[in-house]
């Protein structure tokens, strides 16, 4: 099983798009259409897809939100390739990239709190709970480079 993260393009936007996460997963991840929506009319956006022996099967997206933080927005698996290990490799792909970026202090990223399956997955990768973000709604967690 090859995973990589690859640009998105003319070729594969569409087909970034239609992924989709299980009906009760719906509520925690934003559409990747409207992600990469978001990201054409902001700066410091990076969207990847998450390939699978070359078949797009996920989405990142994170921003550079000041010259030493990054911030991890968008992370999905389709829900027809997930649990099969291919977020783990995608995710740590991802931590290694941004770890490229100069200046940088640190990565975050935010998940529902009621989910302990996120919490235990990022704090495998180091992401430390640091509280609430600042409406009081996602746990924040953070990997001090």
């Amino acid at each position: 099983m090859k995973i990589s993260l690859e640009e998105i393009n003319k070729s594969n936007y569409e087909q970034v798009c239609d992924l989709d996460v299980a009906e009760d997963q719906q509520a925690l991840v934003a559409c990747n259409m409207w992600s990469l929506v978001e990201s054409f009319y902001n700066d410091n956006h990076t969207c990847k897809a998450i390939y699978c022996n070359d078949q797009p099967v996920g989405f990142l997206m994170w921003v550079q939100e000041t010259p030493t933080k990054v911030s991890i927005w968008r992370f999905m698996i389709d829900e027809s390739h997930q649990n099969k290990g291919i977020g783990r490799v995608a995710l740590s792909q991802a931590i290694t990239l941004i770890k490229q970026t100069s200046e940088l202090k640190f990565i975050e990223i935010c998940y529902n709190p009621k989910n302990p399956v996120a919490k235990t997955f990022y704090s495998s990768f180091g992401f430390e709970e640091v509280g609430l973000d600042e409406d009081g709604e996602d746990m924040l967690a953070v990997i001090a480079i």
